[in-house]
């Protein structure tokens, strides 16, 4: 099948002024749906080229034209005030909104091209149209999607699990009680609520976008780091703590940073109003407050490099195979074939 695919972000380690959190996952995606066969066409711009100087040396194709596919894929895009609903050329802006419009305009709407839309943000309104049009079908990073749309989580390679040996990552030196890497958005109750507490009585460092802090002196904001470096800070961490947005809390829609943090050694702490927590993480790692992070970090000092540790880790990385690559990827091309075979009476090739 030749998929269009539209994503607004980086295939490589991009720059670091960005909140592209696909880098985690998005080209091992990529490379296993070409290695299941199918044609690939990016359709936004290369912007590990244009803006890292990044280059891949040919093994991915970009189309800023309208070429034939068989079906779209989007990783949705919302209007973001005064960065993509301003007019093109002008300073500050970015074009991901406009071309989106252009892609679904000509292939979704004129041609009735089979559309899958990857709602990563949620930020697809409950009452838009593609939610409830005949060939188009809404992914969403959720164990608890909306109604009528597909779960479609984050995916890490096997194969990363495989080759995690939780005995060696328990005896690794770590000088950090707590880490954090991520931005603030939507994130403040969380933080008030169990990080904030613990970084007064720990070592700890917050890495990311986080330009409102005055509430909180006492926390160790070191602002935006390369993504590479995003595994150095887990590797120094004991734990961290999986805040989210309450809109992902209330569906289980768990976000990159926990494979990011496992795989490190770094044990994720998941506060108690996640849905589903006890999938995420195994139910020693549950909190309900403050007082409760700094208990586990208590403990998890006391048992550090011991086999008891290493258990942990290793129950850790067992749950990262609910985001199996090959899982995920099995779904998208169940939605795909699925639309493909209901319009196909109707349409051809775009």
């Amino acid at each position: 099948m030749k998929i269009g695919y539209s994503f607004w972000g980086f295939l490589g380690n991009g720059v670091t002024d960005t909140p592209d959190g696909g880098r985690s996952h998005r080209r091992p995606f990529i490379d296993a749906l070409l290695a299941r066969g199918h044609d690939i066409v990016f359709l936004q711009a290369d912007r590990d080229w244009l803006e890292a100087g990044e280059d891949h040396g040919g093994a991915y194709t970009f189309d800023d034209g309208l070429p034939g596919i068989d079906a779209l894929f989007l990783e949705w895009r919302w209007a973001i005030p005064g960065r993509n609903t301003t007019q093109c050329g002008s300073e500050g802006h970015t074009c991901d909104l406009h071309r989106q419009a252009q892609l679904i305009n000509h292939y979704t709407v004129w041609h009735t091209t089979p559309t899958a839309i990857w709602d990563k943000d949620r930020t697809l309104r409950a009452e838009s149209v593609w939610r409830r049009t005949a060939h188009t079908r809404v992914c969403e990073a959720a164990l608890a999607p909306s109604h009528g749309a597909r779960s479609l989580l984050f995916p890490v390679a096997e194969d990363l699990l495989t080759q995690a040996d939780p005995m060696a990552l328990a005896a690794q030196r770590r000088d950090l009680a707590l880490g954090y890497v991520g931005n603030q958005y939507d994130r403040n109750e969380s933080f008030d609520r169990f990080f904030a507490p613990a970084a007064a009585r720990v070592e700890h460092l917050v890495a990311g976008k986080w330009t409102k802090t005055d509430r909180w002196p006492h926390v160790r904001f070191v602002g935006r780091i390369p993504f590479e470096a995003a595994a150095g800070v887990y590797s120094r961490s004991l734990a961290t703590v999986l805040m989210l947005p309450e809109r992902y809390a209330a569906v289980g829609q768990m976000t990159q940073r926990i494979f990011e943090a496992v795989l490190a050694g770094c044990l994720p702490l998941a506060p108690a109003n996640i849905r589903f927590a006890d999938r995420f993480v195994p139910k020693e790692l549950v909190v309900r407050s403050g007082s409760d992070v700094v208990e586990r970090l208590s403990y998890l000092r006391e048992i550090a490099g011991t086999q008891q540790h290493a258990d942990l880790i290793a129950a850790c990385v067992d749950r990262l195979r609910l985001f199996g690559l090959s899982k995920q990827v099995d779904t998208l091309e169940s939605v795909l074939h699925g639309l493909v075979r209901a319009t196909a009476p109707e349409q051809g090739v775009a």
